[in-house]
C-alpha cells in the first residue's frame, strides 16, 4: 500500500453520511423514468412487459452519471486528505491574574525584611521575566480590587507595586475567595476561557477551595505562592491588635489540587516561579508552533472539481439537476465571505481591526483618527472607547453621549462611569470659566494650563481593548503612562484611569508638573555650567533666572509625595459602592 493511501483520511467525515441517499436518489430516478414512459399511456399494464425490449442503455447511463456526481460532490465535501503543508497559525498564550495578599498580615517579618517587600520583589521579577501573554494585578484584604487590567505590557502594571501596600485597602482580612471571584471575573470578561490566576497569601479557607472549584470549571487554573514560613511571625494589625501569621502550606497545597494549578512556598531564587510554570505561559492553542506557524492536513478535494464539472456537461441537456446541485455544493467548503467583499475576513474580524486601527491611532495621538475608527461600531466598548478619543479632542458634550450610548448596552459599567463623571466636571469647569469649546490646537479648553484637573480629566483616558475589563486601571500621572502601544498580537490598550476625586487628580498632575520640572532644571543647569560647580552656577545666574530657581524649588517642596494615594481613593470610592449595592 502506497504511502499517500495509508495517510487518506477526511477532514470532515461527518459528511459521508450524505452517500446514504444514493438508494434515494436511485429510487427516484427509476420512478421518474417510469412515470415519463409514453408507452404506458397507451398500453395495457399486463402487455407492456412483453412489447418493451430489455435493458436500455441510455436509460441506465444517466443514472450512473447522476449517482457518480453525486459521489464526487459528497467526497469533496468530506476534504479528503492525504499530505501536510505548513501553514501559519494563530498563537495566543494563556493569560495571567496575580492575586496579590496586602492584609496587615503581610507586614510579618518572617521573610526579612517583610512579607510585602519580598512578595514586591518575586512579583517584579515574574513581571520582567514572563515571556508573553497578558497579565493582571489584583490586590485583596477584605475584599478585591482591580490594580491594573489584563495587558501585554507588564511594565506598566510594574509602575503600582511601589504603592502596594496596607494601607491603601478600605478594610483589613484576607478574603482569598473574593481574589479568587474577582480574577476569574477578570478573564471572563475579556472573553478568555482559558487562564491562570496566582493566589500570594499564606493560607486557604473552605470558602477559598469552594471558590477555586468554581474557577477551574469555568476554565480558568489557580495557582498559589505561598508568603511566610511555617514557624511565622508578630505583625500588628490595623486596629493596633497583635497577632501571628504564619504559612499554611496544606491549606494552599488543597486549593492547588482544587483548582486544578500548583503550590510553591516563595523562594530567594526564581525556582519557585519556574516550578508554578508562570515564566513561559501555555498557548491556548495546541497547534501553535513558537514561531507562529506548523503543519496541517491540507484540503485536497479541489481535484475531484473537474471531473465533477465534466459529467455535469454530460448531463446539461438531460436536465440532471442533481447532478448541477451536486457541483455548486463544492461551494459550501469555500470561505465564506465577509461582508464588505473580502473571502478572508468576516464581519467581526472586520470590527476587530477597526478596533485595533482605533487603539493603535490614540497611542500615537492622533485621537481624529481614532474617532473615525471608533465611530459606527455599536458595541458598548467601541463607544467608551470613542468617549475617550472625544474627550482628548476637548468635545464633553460629544463624549458624554458616547458614554451614556455605552452604558445603555453595559450597565454599571465603571470605568465609562468614572470617565463620565470626570468629562462632565471638566465641561462644568469650562463652561463656568467662559472658554470656548477648543482651542487652536484642537483639544478642549479643559486642557489649557489654568485648569490642571480639566487637563488631568482628558489626559488620563486611555482606549480599553476590545476586551478590556470594567474594572479602571489607576495611572499616576499622565507622563508616566505608556506611550508607545503593546508589542501584542492581541491589539490590548489599556482601559482609563478611574480619578478618585479632584483632590487626587490634583495631586497626581502636581506629581507630573513636578517631574517636569525638575527635568527641565537639570536640563538647565547640564546647558549652563558645565563642570562649575553649583556655588560658581548660582553666582553666574542673573537675578530673573535666580527669581524662579527659587521659585521652582519652593514650589516643589510644597508638593506632597503619596504614590499610593491614587489607588487608595479608587479602592475606596469602590468599596463604598460596592457597600451601597448590597455586595
Amino acid at each position: 500500500m502506497s504511502g499517500w493511501l495509508a495517510s487518506l483520511h477526511f477532514l470532515r467525515p461527518h459528511a459521508l453520511w450524505l452517500l446514504l441517499l444514493l438508494p434515494l436518489i436511485a429510487w427516484g430516478w427509476q420512478l421518474r423514468r417510469r412515470r415519463s414512459n409514453v408507452w404506458r399511456q397507451v398500453v395495457d399494464p399486463h402487455l407492456l412487459p412483453h412489447l418493451l425490449a430489455a435493458g436500455g442503455r441510455a436509460g441506465w447511463g444517466g443514472l450512473v452519471l447522476l449517482l457518480a456526481g453525486c459521489v464526487l460532490a459528497v467526497l469533496a465535501l468530506a476534504g479528503p486528505s492525504w499530505r501536510q503543508g505548513e501553514q501559519p497559525l494563530w498563537e495566543q498564550r494563556a493569560p495571567l491574574v496575580i492575586a496579590l495578599d496586602l492584609s496587615s498580615a503581610t507586614l510579618a517579618a518572617d521573610l526579612p525584611p517583610s512579607r510585602l517587600l519580598q512578595a514586591r520583589g518575586k512579583l517584579a521579577t515574574l513581571l520582567r521575566q514572563r515571556q508573553g501573554g497578558q497579565v493582571a494585578l489584583v490586590a485583596f484584604a477584605g475584599d478585591a480590587f482591580t490594580v491594573a487590567p489584563l495587558t501585554e505590557d507588564a511594565g506598566n502594571v510594574a509602575l503600582f507595586l511601589d504603592a502596594l501596600s496596607p494601607e491603601v485597602m478600605p478594610e483589613d482580612g484576607q478574603r482569598v475567595d473574593r481574589a479568587i471571584d474577582g480574577a476569574a471575573r477578570l478573564l471572563k470578561q475579556a472573553g478568555f476561557r482559558q487562564g491562570g490566576i496566582l493566589l500570594m497569601t499564606d493560607h486557604a479557607d473552605a470558602a477559598a477551595l469552594e471558590a477555586a472549584a468554581r474557577a477551574v470549571k469555568q476554565g480558568y487554573r489557580v495557582s498559589a505562592l505561598g508568603l511566610g514560613s511555617a514557624a511565622g511571625a508578630a505583625y500588628r494589625s490595623r486596629d493596633g491588635s497583635l497577632g501571628r501569621a504564619r504559612l499554611d502550606a496544606a491549606s494552599l497545597g488543597q486549593l492547588a489540587a482544587r483548582g486544578g494549578g500548583r503550590f510553591q512556598a516563595l523562594s530567594r531564587d526564581g525556582a519557585d516561579l519556574e516550578a508554578l510554570g508562570v515564566l513561559m505561559p501555555d498557548s491556548l492553542d495546541a497547534r501553535a508552533a513558537s514561531d507562529a506557524r506548523g503543519r496541517d492536513w491540507l484540503d485536497e478535494g479541489y481535484w475531484l472539481l473537474p471531473p465533477l464539472m465534466l459529467l455535469a456537461l454530460f448531463a446539461f441537456r438531460r436536465g440532471a439537476a442533481l447532478v448541477l446541485l451536486g457541483s455548486c455544493s463544492l461551494l459550501w467548503a469555500m470561505p465564506s465571505q465577509a461582508a464588505d467583499g473580502s473571502w478572508w475576513r468576516r464581519a467581526d474580524q472586520q470590527q476587530h481591526a477597526r478596533m485595533e486601527q482605533g487603539v493603535q491611532a490614540y497611542r500615537s495621538g492622533d485621537f481624529a483618527a481614532a474617532e473615525q475608527a471608533f465611530a459606527g461600531q455599536e458595541s458598548a466598548e467601541a463607544q467608551y472607547n470613542l468617549g475617550n478619543a472625544l474627550a482628548k479632542q476637548g468635545k464633553y458634550d460629544q463624549a458624554i453621549d458616547a458614554y451614556d450610548n455605552a452604558l445603555r448596552q453595559q450597565p454599571g459599567m465603571p470605568d465609562a462611569l468614572a470617565n463620565r463623571g470626570v468629562v462632565e466636571r471638566a465641561r462644568q469647569r469650562q463652561q463656568g470659566q467662559g472658554q470656548p469649546g477648543k482651542d487652536s490646537s484642537g483639544r478642549g479648553a479643559g486642557n489649557a494650563g489654568s485648569s490642571p484637573n480639566a487637563s488631568k480629566a482628558a489626559s488620563n483616558a486611555k482606549p480599553a481593548s476590545p476586551s478590556s475589563t470594567p474594572d479602571a486601571q489607576p495611572t499616576p500621572s499622565s507622563s508616566q503612562a505608556p506611550s508607545s502601544p503593546s508589542q501584542s498580537q492581541s491589539r490590548k490598550a489599556e482601559p482609563p484611569s478611574n480619578p478618585a476625586a479632584d483632590a487626587k487628580a490634583q495631586q497626581a498632575a502636581d506629581a507630573a508638573q513636578r517631574e517636569r520640572m525638575r527635568q527641565a532644571l537639570a536640563r538647565q543647569s547640564r546647558g549652563q555650567a558645565g563642570q562649575k560647580t553649583e556655588g560658581q552656577a548660582a553666582a553666574d545666574e542673573t537675578p530673573e533666572q535666580r527669581e524662579r530657581r527659587q521659585a521652582l524649588q519652593a514650589w516643589l517642596k510644597r508638593v506632597p509625595d503619596d504614590p499610593g494615594g491614587l489607588l487608595k481613593a479608587k479602592f475606596q470610592l469602590e468599596h463604598e459602592r460596592r457597600m451601597r449595592e448590597g455586595q
